[in-house]
């Protein structure tokens, strides 16, 4: 018995509790749904720095980072350097078997080989054919000398026939000698003029001849280049960042030169490559200093200069950025190619400045538009303050003496995403702008602003 008596007491005493909780909570209800009052949250206007500064993320690079390829085709026959080497311009870096083009090199040396040897032999022909050709020339010297005698000759033996003092016999001697004659100088210019044939025939063969030297002399040098090239070396001094060989690897260059390593220049000066927003490219200068922080080292900060904004713009899903390079130096190569790098560019400073909290900029009451045209018309609000982007000009609120609002047309100018200068508008340092509200229904947040942070 008594045990059913407690269970029934601590049943009356749960049950009283729920009663009195439930009570409590609905008159705080009715209490808060009978006050009217709006509430706001508020932010001072201060004095003070700004920095104006661009964020942005890039990738570190080498400023110089050159591909190391390979021309000709060929097995891997020994590789010399590996990730991290630093190597020398003009070291060996891999070999690939030169076999083939040692074949090709002793190949194309013959063939140069044979084309001399030709045109010496054709060189010894046209010097043949043209003393041969002097000597027909001599000859029909001779011969027209004969011809010319001939024919005196037989006028003379043809004068003594009329007067009948030689006979007939020796005056058909003397015509058929002349024919002769005549018939001797006829062949003499035929063969003399064959032989100026064949020497102008050998003249176009040696030429041809020597222009056949010239390809083989080609053809050696290519094969020789092509052996020389079977050594891959390096055009820099740097780092391999980069190998993509191996031993009894193939390499094939029959459409395009593949990239065996690649080699960063210099490690101790470096940059990093950032995308910057267009509407940040006016207010980049370069020359200017730059930070930036990287995940290996998250307690450092490193400096370096804007070098240069890139020309060529990339736009994706409508948003236009340029490529931004900052420099820097590496003394000690802590920094590696293709880190991560949260960059800081610093584009505005103003000393001693009125801050207004960028909070109270992007405040608006939930007011109907007309009431908030009214209130803009009482207070004398330009239409330039109410629309973004015409002319720095926008409009914060303070409370009024009755917790009414009242807006003030402000001029701004560089911001640090936390708070913006104030160039023109009647405030003061201490000011309390309104940075939130709750309305009576609840707790309802404008857009923008801080859901923490602000006094009340």
């Amino acid at each position: 018995m008594p045990a059913k008596q407690n269970l029934r007491q601590r049943k009356k005493l749960i049950t009283a509790l729920i009663i009195i909780v439930v009570a409590v909570f609905t008159v705080g209800m009715v209490i808060r749904s009978r006050s009217g009052d709006v509430q706001y949250f508020t932010a001072k206007v201060t004095r003070g720095n700004i920095t104006a500064v661009v964020q942005a993320t890039g990738t570190i690079n080498a400023l110089t980072t050159v591909p190391v390829g390979s021309s000709v085709s060929g097995i891997v026959k020994y590789v010399f350097a590996d990730f991290n080497t630093h190597v020398q311009a003009g070291q060996v870096l891999a070999q690939l078997d030169p076999t083939t083009f040692e074949a090709q090199v002793v190949q194309a040396r013959g063939n140069l080989a044979n084309a001399q040897a030709n045109v010496k032999n054709l060189i010894a022909s046209v010097t043949a054919q043209e003393a041969a050709i002097q000597t027909n020339k001599a000859n029909l010297a001779r011969l027209d000398a004969a011809l010319e005698y001939s024919k005196v000759n037989t006028q003379r033996i043809l004068d003594l026939a009329e007067q009948q003092i030689i006979s007939r016999d020796q005056k058909d001697l003397a015509e058929s000698s002349l024919d002769q004659a005549a018939a001797q100088v006829h062949a003499q210019q035929a063969q003399l003029n064959q032989s100026i044939a064949q020497l102008n025939q050998t003249q176009a063969q040696l030429q041809e001849a020597r222009a056949q030297v010239e390809v083989m002399r080609g053809a050696l040098e290519l094969a020789e280049k092509n052996l020389r090239d079977t050594t891959i070396v390096s055009p820099i001094n740097g780092v391999i960042v980069a190998r993509n060989i191996d031993v009894g690897q193939a390499v094939a260059a029959a459409f395009q030169a593949p990239n065996l390593f690649t080699i960063a220049q210099d490690l101790k000066h470096m940059q990093v490559d950032t995308s910057t927003d267009e509407s940040d490219t006016g207010n980049i200068k370069i020359g200017g200093e730059a930070t930036f922080q990287v995940d290996a080292f998250p307690t450092e900060t490193f400096r370096g200069q804007v070098s240069a904004i890139r020309l060529n713009a990339t736009t994706v899903q409508n948003v236009v950025t340029y490529d931004t390079v900052v420099n820097f130096a590496n003394p000690e190569e802590k920094l590696l190619p293709g880190e991560t790098a949260y960059v800081t560019i610093p584009i505005g400073f103003a000393r001693n400045t009125l801050r207004i909290p960028n909070a109270a900029l992007r405040f608006k009451p939930q007011l109907p538009g007309k009431e908030l045209e009214q209130l803009y018309s009482r207070y004398h609000i330009p239409s330039a303050a109410t629309k973004p982007h015409l002319g720095g000009m926008q409009v914060v609120w303070k409370q009024g003496p009755k917790n009414q609002l009242i807006p003030i047309a402000v001029e701004v100018g560089i911001t640090d995403y936390t708070n913006t200068q104030l160039l023109k508008g009647d405030l003061k340092p201490g000011e309390a702008l309104v940075t939130g509200e709750i309305l009576p229904q609840g707790t309802t947040y404008t857009p923008g602003q801080p859901r923490f942070g602000g006094h009340r």
